[in-house]
C-alpha cells in the first residue's frame, strides 16, 4: 500500500493539471444552464456589451439588485476580451479556484514533500471543482472570505502583521462586492470564539491597523454601494432587507423579482457537506477522535474547525439555500484532511477515487450519455444565431445569451407573420403552449428540434 501510495503521489503535479485541464474542457463545451449560471452569464454579457458598470441589468434597462457586481464585473470583462462564449464567462472562476489552491499551500508543513498535495485536495473537492467552471457569486465570495480568515491568522501569527490585517479589512471589503454583509457574518464570529478560546481577543484588536484597514474597506466597498442607489434608487432596501434577511428567514417571502423561494428542510446544509465533498468528508468523519483531541491541543486545527462549521452552523436555521452556500469552507475542509493526512491508511485510495471523479466525468460526458441532460437545461441548442429568433413564451436567460439579447417575445398571431415573412426565422414555443394552440395554427410551423420544455419551429410552408 505504501509503495501504490508513493508512486500516486509523485503523479501528483500531472494529477492535478489533468483535473484542471478537463474542468477547462468542460467549461468550453457545456452551455450555460438555466436559469442560475445562464442568468449570471447574460447579466455579464449586458455588461460587456453596454458598459454600464455601475448598474447590473438582469435585461436591458431592467435592474438587478439581487446581488453586487464583482463576480460579474470578472465575467464582463473576461467577455470583453475573449467574445461571448460559454469558456470566457467562466474563466474568471476556473482562475481564482485555481489560485485559492495553490494559495491554501502555503499552508503545507515545512518537510512536506509534496507540493502539489495540497492544491490536489483542494481541486478534487467536488463543490469546490464544481465551482471552477460555474459563473456564480458563490466564488468570489469565497475568495473573500479565505482573504479575511487568512488575514487574520497571519496578522497574529505571520511576520508582517501590517500588512495581513490590511488584506483581512480589504477582503471585508471585496466580500461586500461579492455578496454583500453575509461577509461579516461568515468570518467575524468564527474569529472572535476562536480569539475568545484562545485568549487572543486584547492582542487581536491591538494587532488590526484599524484607522487604515477601515479607509481600505469603506474606499473599498461604499463608493459603489452610493452610486447603485443614487442611479437605480429602491437597491439597497431590496439588497439589504429582503436579499439579507427575508431570504435566509422567510421561505415564503413574496419580493423576490428574480427567482422563487427554495424551501429546503431544516439541516440539509449538513447532507450538502457530506455528500459535495466525497470521498474526503469520509475521511475527515473517520478522524473524528483524533481531531476532537487536535482541537484542544493545535490552536490552528480550532481555528479550521470554527471556519469550517461555523457556516453551515448558521445555514441550519435557513429554509431558504442552496449548496453552493458550503463552499465558502472548502478551503479549511481541504487544510483539515491535510492535517491527518499522514495518519491515513488508505492514502492510495483515496487519491485514486478522488482523482479518478473528473476522469470519469470525462469519459461519461465523451460517450454521449448525458448529452440530452444538457440540451433539457438550456435553449442553446434550440437557436439558430444566423437566422431571427422569436419566443411565444417568455425569453429564457440562455435565449437571451446565445442570441446575444437579440430574441424577441411575440405573440402567436405575429410569429405566423414572421415566419411566413422569413422561413429561416426560428420559433421557440413550450410544448404545453404549442399543445393548446388551434389545429389551424399548428399546422403553420414545422418543428425543427425540441428538448424537454420547449421545441424550435420554422415556417411549414
Amino acid at each position: 500500500m505504501k509503495k501504490n501510495t508513493s508512486r500516486l503521489l509523485r503523479y501528483l503535479p500531472s494529477a492535478f493539471w489533468a483535473m484542471a485541464g478537463i474542468r477547462l474542457f468542460f467549461n468550453a463545451v457545456l452551455p450555460l444552464m438555466d436559469q442560475t449560471e445562464a442568468r449570471y452569464g447574460n447579466i455579464a454579457r449586458i455588461m460587456a456589451e453596454t458598459k454600464e458598470w455601475v448598474v447590473l441589468q438582469v435585461d436591458y434597462g431592467i435592474p438587478f439588485w439581487a446581488k453586487p457586481p464583482l463576480s460579474t464585473w470578472a465575467a464582463a470583462a473576461s467577455i470583453s476580451l475573449f467574445g461571448t462564449s460559454e469558456f470566457a464567462a467562466r474563466f474568471p472562476y476556473f482562475l481564482v479556484c485555481i489560485a485559492m489552491a495553490f494559495w491554501a499551500n502555503r499552508y503545507r508543513r515545512k518537510n512536506e514533500a509534496h507540493f502539489y498535495l495540497i492544491p490536489f485536495l483542494v481541486l478534487s473537492i467536488p463543490e469546490f471543482y464544481l465551482h471552477a467552471g460555474v459563473v456564480s457569486t458563490d466564488v468570489f465570495l469565497s475568495v473573500s472570505v479565505a482573504l479575511v480568515l487568512f488575514g487574520f491568522w497571519e496578522a497574529l501569527n505571520g511576520t508582517r502583521p501590517k500588512l495581513w490585517g490590511y488584506l483581512f479589512f480589504g477582503g471585508l471589503g471585496l466580500g461586500m462586492l461579492a455578496k454583500g454583509p453575509i461577509i461579516g457574518i461568515l468570518t467575524l464570529p468564527p474569529i472572535f470564539v476562536w480569539a475568545l478560546l484562545t485568549k487572543n481577543l486584547k492582542r487581536a484588536f491591538v494587532t488590526a491597523p484599524w484607522v487604515l484597514g477601515v479607509l481600505l474597506f469603506v474606499g473599498l466597498c461604499l463608493p459603489w454601494y452610493l452610486m447603485a442607489e443614487i442611479r437605480s434608487p429602491g437597491f439597497l432596501d431590496y439588497f439589504i432587507v429582503g436579499e439579507h434577511f427575508n431570504r435566509f428567514f422567510n421561505s415564503a417571502w413574496q419580493g423576490d423579482r428574480y427567482g422563487f423561494p427554495k424551501q429546503q428542510p431544516l439541516g440539509i446544509i449538513w447532507v450538502f457537506l457530506a455528500c459535495f465533498t466525497l470521498p474526503w468528508s469520509v475521511l475527515l468523519f473517520s478522524k473524528f477522535k483524533s481531531l476532537r483531541i487536535a482541537v484542544t491541543q493545535n490552536p490552528w486545527v480550532l481555528y479550521l474547525v470554527l471556519w469550517l462549521l461555523w457556516a453551515p452552523l448558521f445555514f441550519t436555521v435557513s429554509k431558504s439555500l442552496i449548496h453552493p452556500y458550503i463552499l465558502p469552507v472548502m478551503l479549511p475542509f481541504a487544510l483539515l484532511v491535510y492535517e491527518f493526512w499522514p495518519q491515513v491508511k488508505r492514502q492510495s485510495v483515496y487519491l485514486g477515487i478522488a482523482g479518478g471523479l473528473p476522469l470519469l466525468l470525462f469519459v461519461v460526458y465523451l460517450s454521449g450519455a448525458v448529452d440530452q441532460v444538457f440540451r433539457d437545461s438550456t435553449d442553446k441548442f434550440l437557436i439558430d444565431t444566423k437566422a431571427a429568433v422569436y419566443s411565444i413564451d417568455d425569453t429564457s436567460y440562455s435565449s437571451r445569451y446565445y442570441t446575444q439579447g437579440k430574441i424577441q417575445k411575440i405573440t402567436v398571431e405575429q410569429a405566423v407573420v414572421r415566419v411566413a415573412q422569413n422561413p429561416q426565422a426560428r420559433i421557440l414555443i413550450r410544448h404545453k403552449t404549442f399543445a393548446k394552440l388551434p389545429d389551424s395554427l399548428q399546422q403553420q410551423f414545422e418543428l425543427v428540434t425540441r428538448n424537454r420544455k420547449k421545441g424550435s419551429y420554422r415556417s411549414s410552408r
